[in-house]
């Protein structure tokens, strides 16, 4: 039984919330709470409250026990590209790519034994 809740068109760059996710795939979700907690990116609180809401659907739609799950996948898919100009020096403009994140977080419960 898997639980998950998906983020989508999150106003931050994939390659920095992968670096928040990294740090909780695999843990408890107390542990992952607390790693979020003191983890000083902007990227956390997004992610926590992507986790928060996985286990609220873990608990409220299957009836899970929230003591027992771990998050057993998590992932970042880039999301749609905001392309902007910034205007530069003698008459030129450059790109500006504004990333955008669908973060997906996916829990399970933890094997007795």
């Amino acid at each position: 039984m898997q639980a998950k809740a998906i983020a989508r068109t999150v106003r931050i760059a994939p390659r920095k919330v992968r670096l928040v996710v990294d740090l909780i795939r695999g843990k408890q979700v107390g542990e992952a709470i607390a790693i979020l907690r003191h983890t000083p990116k902007s990227a956390s609180p997004v992610v926590e409250k992507v986790l928060n809401s996985a286990m609220a659907n873990a608990e409220h739609n299957y009836e899970m026990d929230v003591n027992n799950l771990v998050v057993s996948q998590a992932f970042v898919d880039e999301g749609p590209t905001l392309k902007r100009f910034r205007p530069r020096a003698m008459g030129r403009a450059s790109a500006i790519n504004k990333r955008t994140s669908h973060i997906t977080i996916v829990l399970s419960e933890k094997k007795e034994g």
